[in-house]
């Protein structure tokens, strides 16, 4: 999982992986969308590869990528042990900012001359 986010972390790839949700695309599809040069987005799928983010498949003379989808999976499992937290940190600053704006409101009229 560490390796997924370590190469998800950079933009490049982060763009390879989002190309690749809406469907398998070869090396030089996503050359002409990312307009990078074809060595340089090989290199980045074979991180991705190599972190088990994405799959290859070859098909004649083309080689099709894919997002795996486990891979993903792993990372929102990993994430969602967190949401509790933040939930619950969120729901603290929720009251807080909900009694400052209280204190915030003015008093009743007739106290007021």
């Amino acid at each position: 999982m560490i390796a997924t986010f370590a190469a998800l972390a950079e933009s490049n790839r982060f763009r390879i992986v989002e190309l690749l949700r809406g469907g398998n695309r070869s090396v030089n599809e996503l050359v002409n969308r990312l307009h990078l040069p074809q060595p340089q987005v090989s290199k980045h799928l074979r991180v991705l590869r190599e972190a088990g983010v994405v799959e290859v498949e070859p098909r004649a003379q083309q080689r099709l990528y894919r997002v795996r989808p486990e891979a993903l999976r792993e990372c929102h499992a990993w994430l969602e042990r967190y949401r509790g937290l933040w939930d619950r940190r969120l729901d603290a600053l929720d009251r807080v900012v909900h009694d400052l704006k209280e204190k915030e409101k003015p008093h009743d009229r007739r106290t007021r001359k």
